[in-house]
Parts: structure tokens; C-alpha cells; sequence
């Protein structure tokens, strides 16, 4: 049974849970034991995977003989939500309020509504970076529910990602040079970038479930039966002609599989890039393989072939002790699974290069009781010590009641002057709070609008299409026939200056008009126009009203207006085009 002074770290992923018991020995991490189960990551069986989660933890803490102990917990890549902000450099205290506002803007869901927690990332320049890492409070209130009812508790809430580069951070201490940590996991694969002092992470929405979805609508069976397919004769087809050594049914599968992952190295390089141009990274030159689906025959000699770079397991027990009881052959085998487990370890033993804790509703209500103890163990010594004066002076004599109560009068007429200029400054606070908060609505507004407009530039790469022009507008609807609405006051170069330019009956903009020129071929507009599909600011479906509301997709006619191109002997140099877009979210103009 695992002591007080223990560290028990569980990792619930979509697929594999699995759960270990550390402890510290001379200053070092200690894996005294572990435990490791699966629960199918079917699509189609969502509703039931809860319930499915809950028994897996339950049997996985009754085999450890845990009883009701806290655990620290990782939360998978794809339900949670990961920025990087820069900041310009700046004191320590001021650096809470300023968090505070860019999560407001980076979190794509009102603040009120997510469990969040940042951390101040060594960056080796002037510029302070920070993660940010949130979660739907909902959901992570759903989740905790289900470890506590499995009968532990629960020491902190971490994220996969962000222990994953704890592990990585402790266990290569030395790591200087650019390298790339692929977890491959069942829904999700986590990408994560370490060069010296640098941090980055991403998450794709490409992992072992894709695979086993692409064999069954292939062969036409069930999630389950691809999965075993997947699990007793997977591979992933190499080049050079691989496949023609397998037999046909071997290769068939294996194809299926190779295809599936083009998409996971199409987004490393993708990721990349970001990771060299956003954060002044560079291409990675070391490669690591992680994750349950990392087990995948052949998968690593693939990523070399695609990456053009060595890849290796990565090994996040090089600086941990096994245990007596650990098998250790067993565990060798099954180390670059357990790269979660050991950050959570890492991160409980306050050893960790990025300290996150994503805390449920319950959680901080607890915390909150044990820091009041204290002072509530202290209130009720005042008030037994109270109620026992008051039994002594309730024998005094009236007449000294009268007095007492007169010098309390006299008191309170006092008293009634400055509280009369208290209640002056917490007016005057207000207002200039309400002063502050139109200010913060204002620039978020102007934050909204200069990021969309930095969105939408990049796109515009070619030197065969111009951006001309670029017009927020409200009232969005493709099918109606004014598709939107002005916003900005047509008169605005003559207005007095000091005076808004947007019109005063002007609603939120829900929409961006896109206007622009183009050389010869249209498909050079097209392929604009496929680029921003991928824009984190636009939106590419519709919700149809009536009775079912539906969301449905918009296509690119429904989108864009196009002349036909120019010919040269006309005189004109191009041809315009005009895109209408909504916005994913809407941006005050008031």
C-alpha cells in the first residue's frame, strides 16, 4: 500500500489510463510502482466512455491498494487549450493584471467559464513569454467528479503537454540543441519543442482512433474490429518497395495506415515552421517517439523517411529508480508511454521547469476551508471567550449598561462623518472602475480588429492576388438578399474629429467583406481562399434558423464573387474579387 509521503500520478488519456506511485529517495524520483489499462476510443461509444474511465481508475487504484489518496492528474492534449503570449518586459507585479487581460483575449471562451493558470517561460532574451493553459470549467468539474468518486482525491490538475515537457526537461537536462518530443497518442498527437530555454507545444487532432477509423470505413467493419485489425497486423508501408515484400493483405492495411499519417507530417512541418517563425526556434535537429500509438510497427523508420531526421524512443526514466517490485524488463519496454506519469511525478515533487495547476470548483473550495482554519479555529476561541464575558458582565448593573450604552452612542455619532467620506471614495471607485472597464471593451475591440487584419495578410503570399480592401460588417446571412450590413459611416473622412466613425444603430461585426485583385488565373484566388479556411479567426459554416436550427457549411460560392480574368490586350493589368466571411467570434464596435 502506497505511504502519505508517496506521489501518485494518474494519466487519463483517450484511450490508455494509467496510473504509478512515486516516491523521493536522497532527492530522487522513485517509480514504486505502476499500472496500466485501455478503454476503446470508439467515436461512435462516446457517451459511454465516462463511466468506462471511472471503473478503469477505480481498478487501477484497487491493484495499487492506493485507499483515498490524492492524486496528480494529466488531462489529454485535445481537451484542453494551450497559448503562448509574448509580453514586453515588465516588474513581477504587474504581471498578474496584465495575464489576466491576454487570457481574456486569447481564451476563446469567457473567462468566467474556464479553469486557467499561466506560467513565466525562460525565454534567454529581453521579452517575457508566458503559457497560457485553460480548460472548460464544466468539463473539468465533470472529470474531477469521476476521479472522486473512484475514492481518491485529487493534489493537482495538470495538462499532457505540459508534463510531457517536464519529463522530457528532467530527464534530458543537458538538451541544448533543437528537439522535437511526438507523442502519438489515440486522439491526439503532441508536439512538443525544446531548444535551450525555449518551450513550445501543439496539439493535432491526429492520432491512433484516425487510423482505426480510416481501416473500418475502408473495409466497411466495426471500430472494434479495425482496431484489433489494427492491433494484431498493423504497419505502416514504407518506401523503396516495402510493400512488395508483405503479402497483399498485410500491405493493403498497411497502405491505409501510411496514407492516414501523411496528414500528422504534413502538421509536424507545419508546426515547424511556427516554431522557427513565431518563436525564434529552429528545425528540429534531434526527433523523439512517444505514446501508446508509438508501438505501431514501423512508425519510427516512417518519420525518418519524412522528417529526413533520426528518430529515437523517447526514455523519460533515465534519471528515475525502479522500485523492488517494478518489473523492470517490463517496464523498459513500455517506457515511452510512461512520459506523462513521470512529469506528473516531476511536477508534485516541485521539480518541475513549468508548474500548472488547473484546480476544479472542489478542489478550491477545499483549499480555501484548510487555509481558513486557522482563522476559524481562532474565531471560535473569541467567541467562546466572548460568550463567557458576556455571562459575567450580564450581572453588572444596569446603570452601567445605560452608561456603556450612551458612550456607544456617542460613538457612533462620530463615526457617521468619515463614513459618511467612505462611502464618497467607494462611489468615486466605482465609477472609475466602470471608467476602466469601457476603456479594456474599447481596446479589445481594437486588439480584434488589428489581429484579424494581421490574420488575413499573411495569407495574402502570392504576387498574382492583392488585398485592396478590408471592411468588418454585421448582419451576416448568405442566403438573404442583403448578405450584411455597413458598419462605418460612409461620411467618415468629413466628421468632426473626436467623433466615432461606426454608425449609431451599428451592430457587433459578425462578418469580414474581403476585397482584392487578381492576375491571370483564378485558381491563384482559390487557393487564397483554401489558406484562409485555416484562419483561427474565420468561420466557415452558417446556422440556419426556423424551427431546427442547423449549422451547414459554406462553399466557395456562397463565399466569393469573381470577374473573369483579364486579358491583356484589354488594357488591364487585373481582374477583382470580393470575399464575404463570417467572424468565429464577433467584435464590438461600440
Amino acid at each position: 500500500m502506497a505511504d502519505t509521503q508517496s506521489i501518485i500520478a494518474l494519466n487519463i488519456g483517450s484511450q490508455r489510463i494509467s496510473m504509478g506511485v512515486f516516491t523521493t529517495a536522497k532527492n530522487n524520483l522513485v517509480l514504486k510502482s505502476y499500472r496500466a489499462t485501455s478503454i476503446l476510443a470508439d467515436p461512435a461509444t462516446e457517451a459511454a466512455r465516462i463511466p468506462q474511465v471511472q471503473l478503469a481508475i477505480k481498478e487501477l487504484a484497487k491493484s495499487l491498494k492506493l485507499g483515498s489518496q490524492k492524486a496528480a492528474y494529466a488531462l489529454a492534449g485535445q481537451s484542453v487549450f494551450i497559448r503562448f503570449v509574448k509580453l514586453p518586459p515588465l516588474e513581477d507585479e504587474g504581471m498578474d493584471e496584465l495575464v489576466k487581460f491576454e487570457a481574456q483575449q486569447n481564451v476563446p471562451f469567457p473567462i468566467d467559464e474556464v479553469v486557467w493558470d499561466w506560467e513565466k517561460l525562460e525565454t534567454g532574451g529581453i521579452d517575457t513569454e508566458v503559457i497560457l493553459v485553460a480548460i472548460k470549467s464544466e468539463s473539468l468539474n465533470d472529470l474531477n467528479a469521476v476521479v472522486s468518486e473512484t475514492g481518491l482525491g485529487t493534489r493537482l490538475v495538470d495538462s499532457a503537454p505540459t508534463t510531457l515537457y517536464n519529463a522530457l526537461r528532467y530527464n534530458y537536462p543537458d538538451l541544448q540543441e533543437s528537439t522535437l518530443l511526438i507523442d502519438v497518442g489515440a486522439k491526439t498527437s503532441n508536439l512538443i519543442y525544446a531548444e535551450g530555454s525555449k518551450f513550445f507545444t501543439r496539439s493535432v487532432a491526429i492520432g491512433g482512433a484516425v487510423l482505426t477509423s480510416a481501416i473500418a470505413k475502408e473495409y466497411n467493419v466495426s471500430f472494434a474490429e479495425a482496431e484489433n485489425s489494427k492491433l494484431t497486423n498493423g504497419l505502416v508501408t514504407l518506401g523503396g518497395g516495402h510493400a512488395a515484400q508483405l503479402d497483399e493483405s498485410t500491405a493493403a492495411l498497411g497502405t491505409i495506415i501510411r496514407n492516414s499519417l501523411t496528414r500528422l507530417t504534413a502538421e509536424i512541418q507545419r508546426t515547424n515552421t511556427l516554431f522557427r517563425s513565431q518563436h525564434g526556434g529552429s528545425a528540429p535537429a534531434r526527433v523523439m517517439l512517444a505514446g501508446g500509438s508509438a508501438n505501431l510497427p514501423y512508425l519510427k523508420e516512417f518519420l525518418e523517411e519524412k522528417l529526413n531526421l533520426p528518430v529515437e524512443f523517447f526514455n523519460p526514466l533515465q534519471r528515475i529508480s525502479a522500485g523492488k517490485g517494478v518489473d523492470v524488463d517490463a517496464l523498459a519496454s513500455e517506457a515511452h508511454t510512461l512520459g506523462e506519469l513521470v512529469g506528473l511525478g516531476v511536477r508534485a515533487a516541485e521539480k518541475a521547469a513549468v508548474s500548472i495547476d488547473l484546480v476544479p470548483d472542489a478542489v478550491q473550495a477545499q483549499r480555501d476551508i484548510t487555509r481558513r482554519k486557522p482563522a476559524l479555529i481562532a474565531a471560535a476561541a473569541l467567541f467562546l471567550a466572548g460568550l463567557g464575558a458576556w455571562a459575567f458582565f450580564k450581572q453588572s448593573s444596569i446603570a452601567a449598561a445605560n452608561k456603556h450604552l450612551k458612550e456607544l452612542e456617542s460613538e457612533a455619532v462620530e463615526l457617521q462623518a468619515p463614513a459618511a467620506k467612505i462611502k464618497t471614495v467607494l462611489r468615486k471607485e466605482l465609477e472609475s472602475k466602470q471608467l476602466i472597464d469601457s476603456y479594456a471593451a474599447a481596446e479589445n475591440g481594437r486588439l480584434s480588429l488589428v489581429k484579424l487584419l494581421n490574420d488575413i495578410s499573411s495569407h495574402f503570399a502570392s504576387d498574382q492576388v492583392w488585398l485592396t480592401e478590408l471592411e468588418p460588417r454585421s448582419g451576416y446571412n448568405p442566403t438573404g438578399d442583403e448578405r450584411s450590413k455597413g458598419i462605418i459611416d460612409e461620411s467618415f473622412t468629413s466628421l468632426v474629429n473626436g467623433k466615432s466613425p461606426i454608425k449609431k444603430d451599428a451592430a457587433d461585426a459578425d462578418c469580414v467583406l474581403i476585397k482584392g485583385l487578381y492576375r491571370k488565373d483564378q485558381q491563384d484566388v482559390y487557393a487564397l481562399l483554401k489558406k484562409l479556411r485555416n484562419s483561427e479567426h474565420l468561420k466557415f459554416t452558417w446556422t440556419e434558423g426556423g424551427r431546427r436550427p442547423k449549422e451547414i457549411d459554406l462553399t466557395d460560392d456562397q463565399i466569393m464573387k469573381i470577374e473573369a480574368a483579364i486579358d491583356d490586350g484589354e488594357g488591364k493589368y487585373a481582374a477583382p474579387f470580393e470575399m464575404l466571411i463570417p467572424l468565429k467570434t464577433p467584435i464590438s464596435v461600440k
